[in-house]
């Protein structure tokens, strides 16, 4: 067997079969949002704790750093889709 083969052999072996369903992009945004979401409730969760003296301050301060984190980001996406639509509103017809 000649080493040519044996490669396209293995790079077959690793590629992902046609029959697979490929990710869409409403799956990866649903993923997106949920993760969103879980940052959001775990804070939540940290700083009533924290309020009620059941958790330790440096996991409020990191929970609410995480929180900021990922209200940033969101912020970021948002204008960039905003941005794209009105640029799609300025083009001619």
């Amino acid at each position: 067997m000649d080493i040519r083969s044996l490669f396209a052999a293995q790079k077959y072996a690793t590629t992902r079969p046609a029959t697979e369903p490929q990710p869409s992009p409403i799956d990866a945004l649903a993923r997106a949002a949920g993760g969103f979401e879980a940052t959001l409730r775990d804070a939540e969760t940290t700083a009533q704790a924290a309020m009620a003296g059941k958790a330790d301050p440096h996991a409020l301060v990191h929970a609410l750093a995480q929180t900021e984190l990922a209200v940033e980001a969101a912020v970021t996406v948002r204008n960039k889709v905003v941005e794209a639509y009105q640029e799609i509103l300025r083009m001619p017809v």
